[in-house]
């Protein structure tokens, strides 16, 4: 027996009688000894003795329940706490809320423009609200409480507590300018107390929010407390690992986004900041919630903290919680103001609030260069895809529009990379002359390269700077299209229902090694096709005819679990680049190459590199002699 099945017989044993200790049936109580006589007890009698042995356990439980809550929350905050709770229902223009009397916040928060990805379409009305997207994790608890240190040593929380409200009815309804304001009280002691004031628009996602102390002098320790969003929000997409790579926390702190990412599965991530914060947030992948004090500079600091985990189905979900830390002033009456935004991650309405809360929007970045990716997707690509939008419905033809319009564009960089491959497919057979010619000697072979590339003008880097100088632009239209809330369950044609999930045609009974692909995309073996095709016209060198089979299977394989829209986006590209090159090599069909005229003042950057090269070797063979 070794020694891991010894410790689990241990363990075993252990649970066995734990368990049966837990569940062994307490003692009947002891039977009062018969008396000689044979008097009857009447049975009114036994009722009004059972009647009140219940009213004494009654109170008995009543007093432990206070004496277990006096421990924990200590002498000002006890009497609250078992209340019943009372929900009040706000719906305005894009959301319908749950407020709670339990920490007097948030219980649910419906956004009525978007559907489960389960039910997208489902609007009958018996149903409606079950098939939107509620991002309040209230199986975990309610959001936005506050946390503080009692002057008797207690770490409060106000989640635990029950405020009383001046609500008149428990549902309200508000469209356009119409506003509502509910407060939410908790008595602390004789004169102190704690109000949480919401007010509410008709025509907007966020509200605002007013927290009062009220002669907490003598009750809050430490010269502050925190304003705490504990559960994270929910995640509401199909593919949770997908979801998970666009979930994290970050604070908006010194004039730039921090972010904290739970990427370790099982290990906490926590990042503590000091100073100025202009606001907090929470997100997946298209939807977040955002806490913006008015006052930034009277916010001392902030604390977030992640974890990531497995779920059933290889499935991965992230839970992130924030504090703001508010100093606290030792006055008889303390006011703090937030905007609280509890919505999608669409950076127009982001942009509106002024705050820098666009910053949220994840645009991608190229090698760590995020400077250049974000001013192409922010001010060029995006405005773009939505002046486009304005006057075509139908977001799958705006992407074939985009990506025509994005080919036009780039078409000088592309003509010029193609005239290049072609001039370089010319120069080959005298090349492979130079290489017999000098076979035993590559340092002649490489200067007699370098001056037929002078000769005729040819940069052997042409047919790459340009695709180079390229790659922000992809990498933004990438980041772009991957997270981009308006292609949310948004239908093209044919089989393509959600031009942000993959538009799979055919689920696999297993998953592909290496990949873990278990569905089929149309719009990627599309995609993939068309990349062969340009492969297949551009690459002319025998040496280099793997990559034409091998980089379509790859980019096909990678491109499966991507969105529809990405994936739509680059097969139309790749339609439009074969069709420009397919003009540009029968333009060109009777190219001939010439001897440029001056051909020193031709020279590209290979070729000063060369002659540095063979500059700095004469040198040291001139230091050896």
């Amino acid at each position: 027996m070794n020694r891991n099945t010894t410790l689990a017989f241990i363990l075993i044993g252990a649970i066995l009688i734990l368990w049966l200790y837990l569940n062994t049936p307490t003692p009947p109580p002891q039977q009062p000894k018969k008396q000689n006589d044979t008097s009857i007890v009447a049975k009114d009698s036994l009722a009004q003795l059972d009647k009140k042995n219940k009213e004494k356990l009654a109170q008995k439980t009543e007093i432990d329940s206070l004496k277990q809550d006096s421990l924990r929350y200590g002498k000002y905050f006890s009497s609250n706490i078992n209340m019943k709770e009372e929900i009040i229902t706000v719906e305005n223009d894009f959301v319908r809320l749950e407020l709670s009397s339990r920490g007097g916040n948030l219980q649910k928060y419906y956004l009525k423009k978007f559907g489960n990805w389960y039910t997208p379409n489902d609007e009958r009305k018996e149903n409606l609200y079950k098939t939107k997207v509620q991002l309040i994790n209230y199986a975990l608890g309610n959001s936005y409480d506050l946390a503080f240190v009692s002057s008797d040593g207690k770490a409060i929380n106000t989640s635990s507590f029950n405020f009383s409200s001046d609500a008149k009815t428990h549902q309200y309804n508000l469209t356009g300018s119409d506003s509502l304001t509910i407060t939410y009280k908790l008595s602390a002691g004789s004169n102190s107390y704690i109000k949480k004031i919401y007010t509410f628009r008709g025509n907007k996602y966020s509200f605002e929010s007013r927290v009062e102390l009220a002669r907490m002098n003598n009750l809050i320790s430490n010269n502050a407390y925190d304003l705490v969003w504990g559960n994270g929000i929910r995640f509401v997409e199909e593919n949770s690992v997908d979801e998970a790579n666009y979930s994290n926390a970050s604070v908006y702190y010194g004039g730039e986004q921090v972010i904290v990412d739970a990427s370790s599965i099982g290990e906490k991530t926590e990042k503590e900041f000091n100073g100025r914060i202009d606001w907090i947030g929470i997100r997946n992948k298209y939807f977040a919630a955002i806490i913006i004090p008015h006052n930034p500079s009277e916010v001392e600091g902030a604390y977030l903290e992640g974890t990531s985990k497995h779920l059933k189905n290889n499935g991965v979900t992230e839970l992130y919680s924030a504090r703001l830390t508010v100093p606290f002033k030792n006055t008889d009456l303390e006011k703090q103001n937030f905007t609280v935004y509890i919505g999608p991650v669409d950076y127009d309405i982001l942009s509106k609030y002024g705050k820098q809360l666009e910053a949220i929007v994840d645009f991608g970045s190229f090698f760590g260069l995020k400077f250049i990716v974000r001013p192409i997707a922010e001010y060029v690509l995006l405005p773009l895809f939505n002046f486009l939008h304005s006057f075509i419905p139908n977001y799958g033809f705006v992407i074939i529009v985009f990506s025509l319009i994005i080919k036009i564009v780039l078409y000088p960089l592309t003509k010029s990379s193609f005239q290049s491959m072609k001039k370089m497919q010319l120069l080959q057979p005298k090349i492979a002359e130079i290489k017999e010619k000098y076979k035993d000697d590559p340092q002649k072979v490489n200067k007699e390269t370098m001056k037929l590339y002078s000769t005729y003008g040819v940069n052997p880097a042409g047919g790459c700077l340009p695709l180079l100088l390229q790659m922000p632009i992809f990498v933004a239209l990438w980041g772009l299209f991957q997270v981009a809330i308006e292609l949310r369950q948004q239908p093209f044609i044919f089989w393509i229902n959600d031009l942000s999930r993959p538009d799979v045609i055919f689920k696999l009974s297993f998953a592909l090694p290496l990949f873990g692909i278990n569905q089929i995309s149309g719009l990627a073996l599309l995609m993939g096709i068309t990349t062969f095709v340009q492969q297949k016209m551009s690459v002319k060198d025998p040496k280099q005819q793997a990559l034409v089979y091998v980089m379509p299977i790859m980019l096909t394989l990678m491109f499966m679990s991507f969105p529809s829209g990405l994936n739509l986006y680059y097969f139309m590209f790749n339609v439009f680049s074969i069709a420009q090159q397919y003009y540009i090599n029968h333009k060109h069909t009777g190219m001939v190459l010439e001897p440029v005229k001056n051909p020193k003042k031709s020279k590209g950057f290979m070729q000063k590199l060369m002659e540095a090269a063979d500059q700095n070797k004469a040198q040291q063979q001139k230091r050896k002699r």
